[in-house]
This record gives structure tokens, C-alpha cells and sequence, in this order.
């Protein structure tokens, strides 16, 4: 049996979660396998921190809180918890900043309806207009592709489609006419574009009959907005995205 827990680390002892955040300078999480911890540890370097968390593996909803380091070191909840429709088959454990439990049941592949699980560095935000952050950002048009053909040269990667030489077949507009990446942020899973292991993963707005995705977070505009605006590329942001009946 495996048990995943989300744990504050002080320099002495270990506490639990508090109503006002995290009373930490570190936060880790642990995976229990066999009698063997594998951690999930956000760097000290990080001060921003963003929290999803699902029912089970299974599940396409789940709650999403803000967290970030006050000047004494502690986390600190930032906002109310955002409702959030992720991957249509739930999670799989994807490929980041962590190591995958050697006897993990779910693990992210191309095309399974699956967010990843695990904590990811986030890219840029981007949109269809103009949008001056203290993040990076991009705005995309409709010759603007995310291509998630695992045999083309640019899978997992956002390119112009007018200035390369088309090796793909299946691509993601990164304009869409349902205005679904009108404000999104890209999430860099799989970042050295292993074949077959995901693509193509973003934080975006969610569709209005709140259906799951092919494996990104969406919530609504207002609320993707909202963190758009509070990422700061200095305070070097995170996303830690787990099941709740692995996250304590």
C-alpha cells in the first residue's frame, strides 16, 4: 500500500497544515512504498506555489489553492480555492520535478485523457492579446501550433508553423475559436519530449458544459486570469498537482 502525504518541513520538527497556510520554509510530499519514501520536495529557491488536488486518480474535478511564502519564511494560502475540471480520465503521475513511484498504477501517456500528476515548473502565460505580467507571456495566433505527434521533431513543443518545415500531422491550435486559450499558462510536463509521454499541457479556460479535457487544468476566466496576474517570474512558481487520497 502506498500513502502520499503533504507535509510542512521546519528546521526541527514537522507540522501539520494551518488554517492561515503552511508553516514551513519547505514543502514536501512523500510517497510510501514498501518501506521506501520517495519525496516530491519544492525547492527553496520557490516562493509561489499553486495546489491541485482531485477526489481520487480517477476524478476530472478538483479544488485548486494559492500559496506563497510570506518574509518569514512561512506558506501562506493566497485567495479562495478555485474549482477546476481537469484531464476527462482523472490523473497519471507525468513527468517533471519529481520521481515516479516505481509502483505507480496511473502514469500519463499520449492520448489518455489524463492530467499529470507531480510537480511542474510553469513555461509562460499566453493569450490572444497583449497581457503585461510579471510572468512571461506570449500571444499566439492561429498559424501558432502545439504539436503532439510523437514522431514529428517538435512534439511537445509550441512552434510557428510559418517558419518551420511541417513534419507533424496532429497539432493543437493555439488560437481557438471556442476562445478556450483566450488566457492560459503552459505547464512543462514532459520537458525533454519523450515520445508517447505527453504533450501539450496547459492551464486554460474551461468549456461552459464543464466537460473534462484531453489532460489540462481549466477553470474559469476570471480565475485564470487572477493567477496570470499574481505569477511572478522571481518568486519562480510552481504547480503540484496530486489526488487528494495521496495528498494529506
Amino acid at each position: 500500500m502506498r500513502t502520499l502525504t503533504f507535509i510542512a518541513l521546519s528546521a526541527i520538527i514537522f507540522t501539520a497544515c494551518q488554517a492561515t497556510g503552511l508553516s514551513a520554509t519547505t514543502i514536501i510530499t512523500e510517497v510510501e512504498q514498501n518501506n521506501k519514501i520517495t519525496k516530491i520536495n519544492i525547492p527553496t529557491t520557490t516562493s509561489q506555489l499553486i495546489k491541485v488536488s482531485t477526489k481520487d486518480w480517477n476524478t476530472k474535478e478538483g479544488k485548486l489553492q494559492r500559496y506563497e511564502k510570506d518574509k518569514k519564511g512561512e506558506w501562506i494560502k493566497v485567495g479562495k480555492t478555485i474549482d477546476i475540471v481537469l484531464g476527462r480520465n482523472g490523473l497519471g503521475w507525468g513527468l517533471g520535478l519529481h520521481t515516479i513511484p516505481k509502483d505507480a498504477k496511473y502514469i500519463k501517456k499520449e492520448g489518455d485523457g489524463k492530467a499529470p500528476a507531480g510537480l511542474f515548473a510553469l513555461g509562460n502565460g499566453f493569450g490572444y492579446q497583449d497581457f503585461k505580467i510579471n510572468f512571461p507571456y506570449a500571444k499566439y495566433s492561429r498559424t501558432d501550433h502545439c504539436v503532439d505527434d510523437s514522431k514529428s521533431e517538435f512534439y511537445n513543443t509550441i512552434i510557428n508553423s510559418k517558419e518551420v518545415k511541417k513534419d507533424y500531422k496532429s497539432f493543437e491550435y493555439m488560437k481557438l475559436r471556442n476562445n478556450l486559450y483566450k488566457y492560459g499558462i503552459t505547464v512543462q510536463h514532459n520537458p525533454n519530449n519523450i515520445p508517447l509521454a505527453g504533450s501539450c499541457i496547459f492551464m486554460h479556460i474551461k468549456n461552459n458544459k464543464g466537460t473534462g479535457t484531453a489532460g489540462c487544468t481549466s477553470m474559469s476566466q476570471s480565475a485564470i486570469v487572477k493567477i496570470l496576474k499574481w505569477l511572478d517570474i522571481k518568486k519562480k512558481p510552481l504547480l503540484l498537482q496530486l489526488p487528494k487520497e495521496e495528498l494529506k
